[in-house]
């Protein structure tokens, strides 16, 4: 697979999310720190099981992103080895990107939807990408705007999966997924 310029810039916003601590390269410890960031955020506990299958869910895909980036065999992903497996599909495809996502997205809504209807508004929304992913509140209100699609103030998994959907698969700059992780790199 070509990865285009655009692509590319995605892809490297995304590996910023993944990097937990900032060290430029990903390793298991960015998503254990994640996982309970998020919890935290939102009062569970290290008994809570919304806690634990978070952080079940992202030892997984930690292991699956290892698993087919990790080529030196040192622990750790770095953002060309990221790109590498990325292009070769073995990260994500069409087909195989909802199966991934999904139980993770659930089991983000089960600790961020503080009401359980279902939806999350602006400021669960806020609270959750700021905890798992750094991203900044101004950012994270407008992408919730943005995926806000119905403008009735709350979004869902399906919301997110398109977007995220999107964010990997359509080339449009203006499109909701693209901006799914806020501004991208130049």
């Amino acid at each position: 697979m070509q990865i285009s310029d655009f692509l590319r810039r995605k892809l490297e916003r995304r590996f910023q999310t993944f990097d937990f601590d900032g060290d430029g390269r990903i390793d298991r410890s960015d998503f254990e720190a994640s996982a309970a960031a998020l919890a935290a955020e939102f009062g569970h506990d290290t008994d809570s099981p919304a806690r634990h299958r978070l952080t079940e869910l992202s030892l997984e895909l930690w292991e699956a992103l290892a698993s087919a980036a990790d080529t030196d065999g040192d622990a750790t992903i770095e953002p060309a080895e990221y790109q590498r497996a990325f292009a070769a599909r073995l990260l994500v495809t069409e087909e195989s990107f909802e199966l991934g996502y999904r139980p993770f997205l659930e089991a983000i809504m089960s600790i961020a939807d503080v009401d359980g209807d279902g939806l999350l508004d602006a400021d669960e929304y806020v609270r959750w990408t700021g905890a798992l992913m750094h991203l900044p509140d101004t950012d994270a209100r407008a992408i919730h705007q943005r995926l806000d699609s119905d403008g009735d103030g709350h979004i869902t998994v399906e919301d997110l999966l398109r977007a995220i959907h999107d964010y990997y698969f359509d080339e449009d700059p203006d499109s909701t997924g693209s901006w799914l992780l806020g501004e991208l790199p130049k």
